[in-house]
């Protein structure tokens, strides 16, 4: 397979993977400057010059989606009878220069209500490389009188994420197709469909993490509910209300949706640099 269908293929499995790119050469070398293969955590695809030069590119990349690498980073190898390797003496004569480049999985945001706060967090939110899913019972909401034509016109016209918008009489239903380490918002217009949506969130493995909007006495009552439809506290605690980071004081919507974007950016970055390659998938989590 081509390195770029590959790339694609992964990104649409939502596999993390290492781009590599022979940047330079110096002297002789099996291949050419801009040569690429991209690393999956089990397939590699392309080549950059196969022998000790490319085992120890693949072993290097494999070694960055474990950690969870976010970072670029360059390695230089001398193709010499001489150099101290692993896998078997290339004795080209050269050097050459690697660059390995993280293309980690897209993070998915999900926001349920698009209401005065739900529309403004997502015009912030669009503005990132992510998967955004909208999400909300009401028609009108989601209607391109209101949102334009995301890419083309209205409030989405510049928008870079991947907008998704779904109209759903029963909202927590699209809970079933997010992938694992979606992050649920929740902030519908309706206290009955909020607390319908936690208690699936809760029911619904692998999320990323789940935030509703609300005041404390909102929560009282929805603890108390869910806990009668069975959730124990170990669970309530997966619920993160109020949402948003702290100091911000204004009750603007924009202002909430400022706030509510940032926590959720830091989220999304911390989740980037804690997930491995090896972090199970949605069907992995539904399997235990």
């Amino acid at each position: 397979m081509d390195w770029l269908d590959a790339l694609q293929r992964l990104r649409e499995t939502r596999s993390p993977a290492v781009l590599v790119t022979l940047a330079t050469v110096r002297g002789h070398a099996p291949r050419n400057g801009g040569a690429k293969m991209v690393v999956a955590s089990s397939d590699a695809f392309g080549s950059v010059g196969g022998g000790n030069l490319e085992e120890t590119a693949v072993r290097r990349a494999r070694e960055m989606l474990d950690a969870g690498a976010v970072e670029p980073e360059l390695l230089t190898l001398t193709l010499s009878d001489r150099a101290v390797v692993d896998y078997g003496v290339q004795c080209c004569g050269g050097e050459v220069t690697l660059l390995l480049e993280p293309v980690p999985v897209v993070p998915v945001v999900a926001i349920f209500g698009l209401g005065h706060v739900g529309l403004e967090l997502a015009r912030v939110l669009a503005r990132h490389p992510l998967r955004l899913d909208l999400v909300d019972s009401r028609a009108e909401m989601l209607s391109p009188d209101r949102i334009g034509v995301p890419g083309r016109t209205g409030p989405f016209a510049d928008t870079i994420a991947d907008l998704r918008r779904h109209h759903l009489p029963v909202p927590e239903s699209a809970l079933a197709d997010l992938p694992g380490g979606a992050h649920v918002l929740v902030m519908t217009h309706d206290h009955a469909e909020d607390l319908a949506i936690c208690d699936m969130a809760l029911r619904t493995p692998g999320l990323g993490s789940i935030g509703l909007i609300g005041s404390r006495s909102k929560w009282a009552r929805f603890r108390t509910r869910l806990r009668e439809a069975g959730h124990d506290d170990a669970a309530l605690e997966r619920i993160t209300t109020p949402i948003g980071i702290d100091g911000i004081r204004s009750k603007e919507p924009a202002a909430i949706a400022v706030s509510v974007a940032a926590r959720v950016l830091q989220l999304v970055e911390g989740a980037a640099v804690r997930t491995p390659a090896s972090t199970p998938s949605r069907e992995d989590a539904r399997a235990e």
